[in-house]
């Protein structure tokens, strides 16, 4: 094997698995290993980039919005973990649907969802976000947000409090953490 084997120019095609491979990436952490470089995969930096810059649509509908609110107050700060609320769906990437969803709000809820960039995730809190709660047998309730956007996670109660969408939160930053790849699938 020759050094032409190993190397691998820009107008090339990458070289295919096996010896030749395995010899180009002996070299190349063999050179970086002890010289204080740190080796990841691109996909889990960009994934942890993004769970301390998440960005939330805030969808506040009835009372569970006063606790989403509340998160935001000094004294859960939500801030100090990279969560800025934004109020345009375009520089967003989380929804907060936070109470009640009714037939007439629920296209208005799946045109701030498709306007919002992939990837994007949603949290319903509250059970009347979840699955109608108290008005789940009214004509003009819709029985759960995830009828009409697709839900990442869930946070229970009437209202939930503000630990408790804390809580929602850090479960969805730890499931993008565990997302395979760059791109949400």
């Amino acid at each position: 094997m020759n050094a032409s084997d190993t190397t691998i120019a820009w107008n090339r095609d990458p070289l295919p698995p096996g010896p030749a491979q395995d010899a180009v990436i002996k070299g190349i952490t063999g050179e970086i290993e002890n010289k204080g470089f740190v080796i990841a995969q691109m996909d889990k930096l960009v994934n942890w980039a993004r769970t301390g810059s998440l960005w939330p649509m805030t969808f506040g509908l009835a009372c569970c919005a006063i606790e989403m609110i509340h998160a935001y107050m000094p004294r859960y700060d939500l801030d100090r973990l990279g969560i800025i609320p934004r109020a345009s769906p375009r520089q967003s990437d989380v929804m907060i649907v936070a109470g009640t969803l009714t037939n007439k709000m629920a296209p208005a809820l799946r045109r701030v969802y498709d306007q919002m960039p992939e990837p994007r995730w949603v949290i319903s809190m509250g059970s009347c976000a979840n699955g109608g709660g108290y008005y789940h047998f009214s004509y003009s309730v819709v029985r759960g947000c995830d009828r009409v956007v697709p839900v990442d996670v869930y946070v229970p109660g009437c209202p939930p409090t503000a630990e408790a969408l804390v809580y929602g939160i850090m479960q969805l930053q730890k499931k993008i953490r565990r997302t395979g790849t760059i791109l949400r699938g």
